[in-house]
């Protein structure tokens, strides 16, 4: 009974989905009330997330179940929380686009139910196994929801890119994960860490290939393939719960994979990431300006974005881990605007992905255009706004540990993808205006709209709320 206090989220959300899709079955027309209940039963889990027994932190804020294959920390608290929060985000923003769209299928909000349990095992993983369940878990339901739209070429295309290239990527991984127990005769990763004090040649084949899997699924430079045709042919919806949910697990587990089994052996494996940063920020600034749909646009600056990310990781230091968590915060807020902005280009109920479409907006829609402007300005790195705050934290803790190219590299191609966002806000403000988009927005739209527009806007008045709560999590 005592262990299961700990893991009330994880059982509630698997009683959840099982309800659901009962109730889906068995009730006729009932799509509109699955979904709401997949939103009250987010919200349900981010109160149980919250509300864990005192004792979970009795000891510097640790506790291991299950053998300690399972882990409570402030880290995997808040970063479940930030999964739960912005999948209801999600789900409230595209409830109109889903159903305007003929997606809206009772299957739908319980699938991205199911996987969102699958990242919160991976967020709370100790040990390679429940690693690897929990991705499984995540991934079998993102193919599914990249081609949920059967009737359309692009959603079975980018299903079937992404099926075929991520279980390539899991195959990698879990022979990786399979080297790793071979050479250290454990899956427990604080066993692992002291089994790999010293340079292994076995064990270092097996980092090599995790951290190849872990990069397809942030999308990083060279294993990003799959994310401009898979976030261009998924349904938008599907497109911002991609953009925005699958990133907090991996760089999650990311941060617990470099930090707690591979921490001896940080000279094997930060030239990789290095590397992985430098290449995912530079393809990122310049891959993007020739882009004229804005999907595929948002593709290629995630794919620049998770090389920031990536580049706090490099340090090997907690700094580099805070900052790392603050710029993923930031860019989910900016991307649920995007997405938010995104769905809004809809005339007639039929929904436009060209940035040509925006052709004037500022004349007949000026409160989204505002809203356009303050997100954009904030993915370029304009200070004041809270994505300056992201990029200043990450380049702070990597001149921290003088790995100076690295932020230079950075602030270069923070320059160049300043320029495709700046094209996007000439198209809004200097064009000829087209016909008006419709003006009739659900309340979920338009509230997670302005409050990230409010967010952006605002977060330098008062940044120590967030860098408070972030800098009380330590790794090791």
């Amino acid at each position: 009974m005592h262990l299961i206090l700990y893991i009330l989220p994880e059982i509630f959300l698997a009683l959840a989905i099982m309800f659901l899709l009962m109730l889906g079955v068995f009730t006729k027309k009932s799509f509109n009330l699955v979904y709401l209940l997949t939103i009250l039963s987010l919200i349900f889990a981010i109160a149980l997330v919250l509300n864990q027994p005192e004792e979970a932190y009795h000891y510097f804020g640790i506790i291991k179940i299950f053998n300690e294959s399972y882990i409570i920390d402030k880290l995997s608290t808040f970063m479940k929380v930030l999964t739960l929060l912005f999948c209801l985000f999600v789900l409230l923003s595209s409830n109109d686009y889903v159903k305007n769209s003929n997606i809206d299928k009772i299957e739908y909000p319980i699938i991205i139910l199911a996987s969102t349990l699958g990242m919160i095992l991976m967020i709370s993983s100790f040990d390679l196994i429940v690693f690897y369940l929990g991705l499984e878990l995540q991934s079998l339901c993102l193919y599914i929801l990249a081609s949920f739209r059967r009737n359309d070429e692009r959603s079975t295309e980018a299903g079937l890119k992404y099926f075929v290239l991520s279980a390539l990527a899991t195959g990698i991984l879990l022979y990786g994960c399979s080297l790793i127990y071979g050479f250290t005769g454990s899956t427990n990763f604080e066993v692992i860490s002291e089994k790999l004090t010293e340079f292994n040649t076995g064990a270092v084949f097996g980092i090599v290939f995790i951290i190849v899997g872990l990069a397809f699924k942030v999308s990083a430079v060279p294993f990003h393939m799959w994310t401009p045709d898979v976030y261009e042919g998924s349904p938008t919806s599907v497109t911002s719960f991609f953009a925005l949910i699958p990133k907090i697990a991996a760089i999650t587990v990311f941060i617990r994979f470099l930090y707690v089994p591979f921490i001896n052996v940080i000279s094997q494996w930060q030239t990789i990431i290095v590397f992985l940063s430098i290449a995912s920020m530079i393809l990122g600034a310049v891959a993007a300006i020739g882009q004229n749909n804005i999907k595929r646009l948002v593709a290629y600056s995630s794919i620049g974005h998770m090389g920031y990310a990536l580049a706090g990781l490099v340090t090997g230091t907690n700094e580099g881990i805070h900052s790392t968590i603050i710029y993923l915060t930031i860019y989910l807020v900016m991307n649920l605007g995007i997405f938010g902005c995104i769905f809004m280009m809809k005339r007639e109920n039929v929904f436009y992905e060209n940035i040509n479409d925006l052709s004037g907006l500022s004349k007949n829609h000026p409160m989204l255009a505002f809203s356009f402007l303050i997100i954009l300005f904030s993915l370029a790195g304009i200070p004041p706004l809270a994505g300056f705050f992201a990029k200043f934290y990450i380049f702070m803790a990597v001149i921290e540990i003088k790995m100076y190219s690295l932020a230079v590299i950075g602030l270069v191609t923070t320059v160049v993808s300043a320029f495709y966002y700046l094209r996007i806000i000439k198209v809004i403000y200097f064009d000829r205006p087209k016909k008006a988009f419709d003006k009739n927005y659900d309340w979920g739209l338009k509230s997670s709209l302005i409050l990230s527009s409010v967010l952006i806007l605002i977060y330098f008045i008062y940044p120590t709320i967030l860098t408070d709560i972030v800098t009380s999590i330590v790794i090791y």
